[in-house]
């Protein structure tokens, strides 16, 4: 279809977001979901006794994917209601069964209980997306557990790391924020059918008071749409908490997404590693030779709109009065869809990165010698102490030669001489060749190597284990 350049086009669905998760948020997953839920109310209605036939079932069964939307439309425009107009819809194409559609409910049977099953599916898709990214980090951190870098903390050099046991920082985040998400799935709930205010009135009308029948009418839908239980309580609506507990738990994915795409950003300006770049890419339309990361970038701009997001259903649900208002209804039909868009968008990325990371091991490794002399000097004191020297001397000693060095490196020549100006230190009982035999950047990593094997092999594979991330793809534009 050709597009209307005359009317807006959200980015999430012309340019990030993936078809699988545009389906979920789709008008004919959204219907198809309502009419699924009308089959299974009147399936459990009979079941429990009511007066519905099984040929009412099977003609709405035989419609349930074929919605007239046309028709939907239309009446929607006379009376101003989604949900009745839909059923006048199937009730002109299920005449038999047009009675006992939507039989005792509200209009939040098939809006919320709908919501609840979009944030299950589209949850499915982002955790295993999440895992992809996981798993593509997994052979990197493998197999730079042992390669020595410079580490920062305060953005200033510190102490030694490994290339790979960074990459576990990053892959931690995540598998915490898989823990988080899985937990929101694995105690979500339906609304099940409670009616206008949560009381179930109209229901125990419908079964004489029978209050059996009505729980155990929850109990088979529940069932049937996959579900153990349902809400036990509610007002007309679940609790929009619920829309907050997974906003927020997208919004942990976009923050570990963001740190991720923060450190690469800096490194690739270090020179020490760089996101993918396609073969034609041009990085900017004046400096023919910049090559920006602008997927990293895109990652951090995506990521400050999800977790600026995470707030929408936070104020919706400090404001619901009592047992429902209707001013959720516009911010959850942009908040929750965004939400979910954005985070798809920001993984699609975060793989395609992740598929490619380019470390440029020489740049690492001069970087570490330029510094290494530096991170020695702890081991060059406590090793002098053990030679008989005062330590508060040697620390004075090593913090004015640091500083000098330091001094030359920026200001003068760009030489390090830390190690020649030791040397030439009476007060230090060590020579040259010995300082420069205690150079070996393996030396100052401590257990980055260690660390970063045991976190795959206990934490990470674990994590992702039970995920086919094998057929998850992620096509990015550029």
């Amino acid at each position: 279809m050709e597009k209307d350049r005359k009317a807006y086009s959200s980015p999430f669905s012309a340019r990030y977001a993936s078809p699988e998760m545009q389906y979920v948020f789709s008008d004919d997953f959204k219907f198809g979901t309502w009419r699924r839920l009308w089959i299974s109310l009147a399936k459990a209605e009979k079941e429990l006794g009511l007066d519905i036939s099984d040929e009412q079932i099977a003609e709405l069964e035989a419609h349930a994917g074929d919605i007239n939307y046309a028709d939907a439309e239309a009446r929607e425009k006379v009376v101003r209601h989604d949900v009745m107009s839909h059923v006048y819809a199937y009730g002109l194409q299920c005449p038999k069964a047009k009675g006992i559609i939507h039989l005792g409910a509200t209009s939040c049977y098939v809006g919320d209980n709908t919501d609840v099953i979009i944030l299950r599916e589209a949850s499915k898709i982002i955790l295993k997306k999440a895992a992809k990214v996981v798993a593509n980090l997994i052979p990197f951190a493998e197999k730079y557990s042992g390669a020595p870098c410079l580490a920062y903390t305060h953005l200033q050099p510190a102490q030694l790391t490994t290339v790979g046991k960074r990459a576990t920082l990053w892959m931690n985040d995540l598998c915490m924020d898989i823990e988080n998400l899985e937990y929101q799935v694995s105690r979500l709930k339906l609304l099940g059918q409670k009616g206008t205010t949560g009381t179930q009135a109209s229901f125990m009308e419908l079964f004489d008071g029978d209050e059996e029948k009505v729980k155990k009418l929850e109990a088979l839908i529940a069932a049937d749409m996959g579900f153990t239980a349902c809400v036990p309580v509610s007002g007309q609506t679940y609790s929009r908490k619920t829309d907050y507990y997974f906003l927020a738990a997208l919004s942990g994915i976009a923050q570990s997404a963001y740190k991720f795409s923060n450190d690469l950003r800096l490194l690739q300006s270090f020179e020490e590693m760089e996101e993918p770049f396609e073969k034609n890419q041009i990085g900017s339309s004046a400096m023919p030779y910049k090559r920006n990361p602008m997927r990293s970038e895109r990652i951090s701009s995506l990521a400050r709109y999800v977790i600026s997001n995470a707030q929408n259903p936070a104020f919706t649900a400090g404001t619901q009065w009592f047992e429902r208002t209707l001013d959720d209804s516009a911010n959850r039909r942009l908040s929750l869809a965004d939400g979910f868009l954005g985070a798809d968008a920001i993984l699609n990325i975060f793989i395609n990165i992740t598929d490619g990371l380019v470390v440029n091991d020489r740049v690492v490794a001069r970087r570490v010698t330029e510094k290494l002399p530096f991170m020695a000097t702890e081991n060059i004191m406590m090793e002098s102490v053990r030679r008989g020297g005062d330590r508060q001397e040697l620390h004075e000693r090593l913090r004015v030669h640091s500083h000098a060095a330091a001094a030359r490196v920026k200001r003068e020549d760009g030489v390090n001489d830390l190690v020649d100006r030791i040397a030439a230190d009476p007060a230090f009982p060590l020579g040259k060749d010995e300082i420069i035999a205690g150079l070996d950047p393996a030396d100052y990593t401590g257990r980055a190597r260690s660390q970063t094997l045991e976190f795959i092999e206990n934490i990470a594979r674990p994590t992702i284990e039970k995920y086919d991330v094998a057929e998850v793809t992620a096509k990015v534009e550029v």
